[in-house]
């Protein structure tokens, strides 16, 4: 018995292709037979095996998270500057410095607690109940017991408790969409299939998370916990390496540059006061000054603040931010990479085109609400014609609706469809029913292609109304209804029916064929027989997925602002192309290709077309990750949206993950960074405007940070090798510092953004966030230097090195509470941005200025700072002094904007 049990469990291992064998190898295989386990196997498997749920993952402890957070290069600086500052005795500065750290750190903690749960939500989608039959008795069990062998049994609603070969199925449909991104459920059976065939083709399989929407069917499990196809995207999910966004890489070496510059200056300064015959701890705290100047207390407040700002910004615009800088990042990005059903899609298939006889009739309106209207040649015609299939359409349906609520919906989503459109055309379910009620039915196969019901009518006759696919239904016909009357069929009708079909199905429309008759005949003739013959052909409906329709408008935003959509599905490549027609993806001659084109790529053949492609059709997950990574091999940033299960680990692996808020799986939402609240395509659109406009604003901090500091720093370097009296004490350099850096730099941090924003090209992922700031930081630091060196010389001349101070002290807070305004464009002036536009950079500079003065001509604050007071006559030097690089850069960006015009 025990060398019998293992060669089963090895089977159960080894054997990868269930769907290619037939029922009774499988059952041999799996060593089970039709009446089920015994529970006594039963247990014993399932310790061989394991529960049916997926494994569980240590998790770091909230003190791991927020202890995380200190690891960032910055934060260790600004720690270390805080220590210096507390041994100098600058308790105050030290204070604000740790505040900050704390803040920052708190918020990521908050950020990020939540950023791993990607594997609890795939388990609380696992946690169900199933239907079993074990020693030949049925019973219900908790799904996480069910192991290899044992027969399930499935019915509307349920969801597949693990991944089973059918043996049994009646009228099978399965939602897959969640992991196949098909939008129409699969019709399943028992047959096998090959080997090779992809996931969505496996028509007789019934995978874990899936949803049985028709029908009923019979299984047995092959597959539990982390070895079905729901395991296997929590394995990928888990193998997938937690990505940096760009913008933590640039801040990171920001970090590292500032550090270095840190010891080089402070080393620096002690050799040449040493040199001078200074005492060496009077130069250590001097250099100890200068370095913690150097330090951007206010970089990581303005990043986290900035970037806070653009998320509330974001919520209003319905995108919520779960990761901080994944704002920055879809700003960035140059490719997005969408799901197409639910996200460029309603999810919620459609009627859009009616033929009944020779008139075309097109049905306005997406998805389930039930707004739109019925037009021929353009103008709104509900006739006696489109009444009447549509009392076909609701009669021999077995979905409900509520008109009221389009959540309250029932069934099959194409019968679903069907209600829509006949609530459209003023025909409603409950009343239709009330009036028509079923005698008999002759239910859907797969074999059959076509449902008939048979309906009392109020008049005490019978009504025959069937429906199904074209080549199913038009046999059964032997006339035709046109405009009120039956006209024989003869062979110029049939082509001309078949005609129209194909062209729907060209179209990428799910072409549907409708017919009636009110039969003189017994229904005991029907029943008897179990035939359908002698009906009258009423026209075609053709349903597809339709595209939201703002997307169309969201994605030729994304072209103008140089970004490239991909579209990504399960579904067949017709309807891919035209739902991609419609969007205008394929506009410029882009490339479709499917999975199985994909497959027969290579690495490097892939590598060549990837960035020709536009659209990809019949994908599975596995793919979706290829083409992300391939992507990002080229250089690109690249943002993936989708809402189901299956593109759970491609999210977690693009630089940004995008998933839908309202039809997103828990799994999905855990696994992104930004959820869309409306599941509107178009608010990445807005996302990607806030996520430039945050990054245009690090980068006028930047300008405005390094410019002033690395002027200070110039000064102090200046004096030393020119033999003179270093021109502010610690004291003085750590308020320059704070002053500055402080409430005017987050206030910059939060301007209004630019309004080319959207019309500028991604910025190319590979340049420094430094890119085309080096000259105006080079530049406004020399004018700096020289410009208080020149006015230190000077008033060492007529003055006391006291007062030469205090005149140093308070040009260079000015120079830089007015140089701010001109570092919020580098193209734009003042005047054309507008002096009050960013109320909140006057009201700081205003705030600023005023201590300053406090500080000036309050004795005993003057003191504290080891200034005097500023003679009157003294103002007009230190204001010229002041406001020298404003005035340059101001005009600096005047004569460059006139000559480019």
């Amino acid at each position: 018995m025990d060398r019998e049990r293992a060669h089963i469990a090895s089977e159960i291992r080894e054997s990868r292709s269930w769907h290619s064998l037939a029922i009774r190898n499988v059952i041999s295989k799996l060593g089970s037979d039709l009446s089920g386990l015994r529970e006594e196997e039963a247990g014993s498997r399932l310790g061989q095996f394991g529960y049916n749920e997926l494994e569980r993952e240590k998790k770091p402890s909230s003190v791991a998270v927020f202890l995380r957070q200190f690891k960032n290069v910055l934060v260790i600086i600004l720690l270390a500057a805080a220590l210096i500052s507390f041994a100098l005795g600058e308790t105050v500065d030290a204070a604000v410095i740790l505040g900050i750290v704390f803040a920052v750190s708190l918020l990521g903690f908050f950020q990020e607690y939540r950023a791993e749960r990607a594997l609890e939500a795939l388990k609380r989608m696992a946690a169900l109940t199933a239907t079993v039959i074990r020693g030949g008795v049925e019973s219900e069990i908790p799904a996480r017991e069910l192991v290899p062998g044992d027969i399930v049994i499935l019915s509307v609603g349920d969801k597949g408790p693990a991944d089973l070969r059918l043996i049994e199925a009646v009228n099978l449909r399965v939602d897959e969409s969640a992991l196949t991104g098909e939008s129409v459920p699969s019709e399943k059976g028992i047959d096998p299939v090959p080997k090779d065939a992809p996931l969505a083709e496996r028509l007789c399989v019934v995978y874990a998370g899936t949803v049985v929407s028709y029908g009923r069917g019979k299984g047995v499990v092959f597959s539990t916990g982390q070895q079905t196809e729901f395991g296997k995207i929590a394995s990928m999910m888990r193998a997938a390496p937690k990505v940096k966004t760009p913008l933590e890489l640039r801040i990171e070496r920001v970090g590292r540059l500032l550090g270095t510059i840190m010891v080089l200056v402070a080393v620096l300064v002690m050799l040449l006061g040493l040199a001078r015959g200074s005492p060496l701890l009077e130069m250590f705290l001097w250099a100890v000054s200068l370095a913690v100047a150097a330090v951007p207390e206010a970089l990581p407040a303005v990043v986290t603040g900035g970037l806070a700002i653009g998320v509330r910004r974001m919520a209003k615009r319905n995108a919520i931010v779960r990761r901080l800088p994944a704002v920055e990042t879809l700003g960035s990005t140059t490719v997005i990479c969408s799901d197409k059903t639910g996200t460029m899609t309603k999810g919620q298939m459609t009627v859009r085109r009616i033929h009944l006889g020779e008139d075309l009739y097109e049905v306005t309106g997406a998805g389930y609400e039930p707004r739109g209207e019925i037009l021929r040649d353009g103008t709104p015609n509900v006739n006696d014609d489109i009444a009447l299939i549509a009392k076909v359409a609701v009669l021999c349906n077995d979905a409900s609706f509520n008109a009221t609520s389009a959540l309250k919906i029932v069934g099959d989503p194409t019968e679903v469809a069907l209600l829509v459109v006949a609530a459209k055309a003023g025909e409603r379910e409950q009343k239709l029913r009330s009036a028509y009620p079923r005698v008999f039915e002759v239910p859907f196969t797969s074999e059959r292609k076509r449902m008939t019901t048979v309906h009392n009518t109020p008049d005490g006759q019978l009504l025959y109304c069937m429906k199904g696919a074209l080549e199913a239904v038009l046999p059964s016909c032997e006339a035709a209804y046109f405009q009120g009357r039956h006209v024989r069929i003869d062979e110029g009708t049939v082509r001309r029916i078949h005609s129209v079909g194909e062209q729907m199905a060209k179209d990428a429309l799910r072409v549907l064929a409708f017919a009636y008759k009110t039969p003189p005949e017994e229904l005991q003739a029907l029943e008897e027989s179990g035939s359908e013959r002698g009906l009258v052909f009423l026209g075609l409906m053709g349903l597809m997925d339709p595209p939201r329709e703002e997307v169309k408008d969201a994605v030729q935003k994304c072209y103008d602002a140089g970004i490239k959509v991909v579209m990504i599905t399960g579904d067949h490549k017709g309807t891919a192309q035209a739902v991609a027609e419609e969007l205008g993806l394929l506009s410029s001659g882009g490339r479709i290709l499917t999975g199985t084109e994909l497959d027969s790529l290579g690495p490097q053949e892939f590598d060549q077309v990837v960035e020709d492609v536009v659209v990809y059709a019949r994908v599975s997950p596995e793919h979706k990750l290829r083409i992300v990574r391939a992507l990002k091999g080229k250089g690109h940033i690249v943002a993936m949206t989708g809402d189901g299960v299956n593109d759970a680990p491609a999210l977690k692996n693009a630089d940004i993950g995008v998933a839908m808020g309202v039809t997103g799986t828990d799994v999905t939402k855990e696994a992104a960074d930004v959820v869309l609240a409306d599941d509107n395509f178009a608010s990445i659109v807005a996302a990607v405007e806030e996520g430039r406009a945050i990054f245009d604003n690090i980068r006028k901090y930047l300008m405005f940070l390094l410019s002033a500091n690395t002027g200070e720093l110039l000064i102090m370097l200046s004096a030393g090798l020119l033999g003179y009296p270093l021109p502010l004490v610690p004291v003085q350099i750590l308020f320059v510092n704070l002053a500055t850096d402080g409430l005017p730099a987050l206030a910059l941090g939060i301007d209004p953004p630019m309004q080319d924003l959207m019309h500028r090209p991604p910025r190319d992922p590979k340049l420094s966030i430094f890119a085309d700031l080096k000259g105006w930081i080079a530049g406004i630091a020399v004018l700096l230097s020289l410009a208080m060196m020149g006015l230190f010389a000077y008033s060492l001349m007529s003055g006391s090195l006291a007062e030469a101070r205090s005149l140093v002290f308070a040009s260079i807070i000015l120079f830089e509470l007015t140089f701010v305004f001109s570092c919020r464009s580098q193209s734009q002036t003042i005047l054309r941005l507008g002096l009050t536009s960013n109320k909140y950079l006057v009201a700081a500079v205003l705030s600023q200025l005023m201590l300053l003065l406090l500080i000036l001509y309050t004795p005993s604050i003057a003191s504290l700072f080891d200034v005097s007071p500023i003679a009157f006559g003294d103002w007009s030097t230190v204001i010229a002094a002041g406001i020298s690089g404003f005035i340059f850069a101001e005009t600096t960006k005047a004569i460059v904007g006139r000559l480019r015009r």
